[in-house]
């Protein structure tokens, strides 16, 4: 989420409103359970971290506002994570959230996102298969493999519905 959220800030400075209402857009339902004050937290910690500042803006009608922006050490951490194809845990909210960023800040081509994973996947399912192949069927660990194979199948073919997509809302 730090990321998406470093991301979105680098199109444009928000408050933490604002910014909580764009991750929820990108989210559609499952950010609807998104926690106003993690926001808040988060924003805190990227400030003391220096990947983001934040200043005091004045409002006619309401109190001033808090309002942050990306640093350029933010922009290198946003950058190092739309090219990162690590893939640890079945994560497609958190890519999902990479696209988007990607797409709405120009700061990376979705389709090349999804290539890069694909690659990635395809690369770490060969692994897997050598493994159980090479080894004894009796060994349980079997089991581990090819449990592991058959999710980096389904993330890739969940990779494909995001091509798919993808495809159809790059710009013509």
């Amino acid at each position: 989420m730090r990321e998406a959220m470093l991301a979105l800030l680098a199109k444009e400075p928000a408050h933490g409103y604002e910014l909580r209402q764009r991750l929820t857009r990108a989210l559609g339902p499952i950010g609807e359970v998104l926690n106003p004050g993690q926001i808040y937290i988060t924003l805190s910690r990227l400030e003391k971290a220096g990947l983001v500042r934040s200043d005091q803006v004045a409002q006619a009608a309401a109190p001033d506002k808090k309002v942050y922006e990306v640093t350029p050490q933010g922009r290198e951490q946003v950058a190092s994570w739309l090219l990162d194809v690590s893939w640890p845990k079945v994560a497609p909210a958190e890519f999902h959230l990479k696209l988007v960023a990607a797409a709405v800040t120009g700061l990376a081509d979705p389709i090349a996102l999804i290539d890069a994973q694909r690659r990635d996947l395809l690369r770490r399912l060969r692994d897997v298969q050598r493994l159980a192949q090479a080894a004894p069927s009796d060994d349980d660990a079997v089991l581990i493999l090819e449990g592991t194979a058959l999710r980096l199948q389904a993330d890739v073919r969940w990779l494909e519905a995001c091509e798919r997509r993808w495809t159809t809302r790059r710009p013509q």
